[in-house]
């Protein structure tokens, strides 16, 4: 096996890892109002939302593959420098946020981390802004969404059930958390798997003859799903204490409200192809459910911090994604 044959499989193998821990990562966006309503034990929450993360391909396009193939830096300039660079800029943002707790964005690290290699490979000439501005546009919009349709949901329902018996209301929002929490592990595996395979399908562009048009093969799809669910399987238990007990207390009507709120942005976005953050999503939609009964019922300071992080992964992703792009030049050229 020659040398570049074997730079292709390490990279490949990096992708892949970086959609590992992306699930694992965001496992709490999927399960955390699940665990938090006890609707679930967590050992279970985690295998029902790895089985939806994996078989969202059946449901979904490749249009936030293809935005992150060739919407974000032009493809160019895409060579394996670049990819590692962007690869291990995400990983290492990943890492450090999922230690310290901090739900922040496994989409924009990834983003980050291609604009800094980008940049720091071809200069600001080869960022396609139109691809980077509505992936911008998404980091106020997603959880904007998600909060207003989440409160929405909310009155909609105590409206519904206003006359209902409460244990009554209570054993169906429980046995209904299994729709919205579904719905949503499947906008997460949809929108978030897709980003991977837009790094390798770009990655194995770059390889591919002149005039060759971007492509997703099958076994990049079904590869790039299994080892989000894989990671989901892993869980990421600092996230789901935060996510879905340290921002308000929910019960299964807010549960069913916010996912089923979250759900609903996540299919919007992976329809129109924007990578969004399914974290930025759902911590909107859990603040829009506690808000709804009261400001004071979210606890606003974990919330700030959070918002904190999503501030500055883009650029922090982005420098660490710059330095491994030239670390990358010793062993990858």
């Amino acid at each position: 096996m020659d040398q570049a044959l074997l730079i292709l499989w390490f990279l490949i193998g990096v992708a892949l890892l970086f959609d590992f821990l992306n699930g694992l990562h965001d496992a709490a966006n999927s399960i955390a109002t699940i665990v938090a309503t006890r609707v679930l034990p967590p050992i279970y929450a985690v295998g029902w939302a790895a089985f939806f993360n994996f078989i969202a391909f059946l449901f979904f396009g490749l249009h936030v593959a293809n935005t992150i193939g060739k919407g974000i830096i032009d493809p160019t300039v895409i060579s394996d420098q670049v990819i590692f660079g962007a690869l291990m800029g995400a990983i290492s943002w990943n890492v450090i946020t999922w230690l310290a707790g901090i739900p922040s964005s496994s989409s924009h690290a990834l983003v980050g981390g291609l604009l800094g290699a980008g940049v720091a490979k071809a200069g600001t000439g080869a960022i396609v802004f139109s691809g980077v501005s509505k992936t911008v546009a998404a980091i106020f919009l997603s959880p904007a969404v998600g909060f207003a349709l989440a409160l929405l949901l909310v009155f909609i329902v105590s409206w519904l059930f206003a006359r209902s018996n409460p244990a009554f209301a209570d054993k169906f929002f429980r046995k209904a958390q299994f729709v919205s929490a579904s719905a949503y592990s499947l906008g997460h595996g949809g929108n978030d798997a897709q980003k991977t395979m837009g790094i390798i399908a770009v990655l194995l562009l770059s390889r591919a003859p002149a005039g060759t048009e971007f492509h997703v093969p099958f076994w990049v799809v079904i590869t790039c799903q299994a080892a989000i669910a894989l990671g989901t399987l892993f869980g990421g238990w600092r996230i789901v204490h935060t996510m879905g007990s340290r921002i308000t207390r929910l019960s299964p009507q807010q549960g069913f409200c916010a996912e089923t709120g979250g759900a609903i942005t996540l299919f919007l976005a992976t329809g129109l192809g924007i990578p969004v953050s399914t974290t930025h999503t759902i911590t909107g939609a859990i603040v829009g459910v506690g808000a709804a009964r009261r400001a004071s019922a979210v606890r606003w300071g974990v919330a700030r911090s959070i918002v904190t992080a999503w501030f500055i992964t883009m650029p922090a992703a982005a420098a660490i994604g710059a330095i491994f792009f030239w670390l990358g030049g010793f062993f990858l050229t």
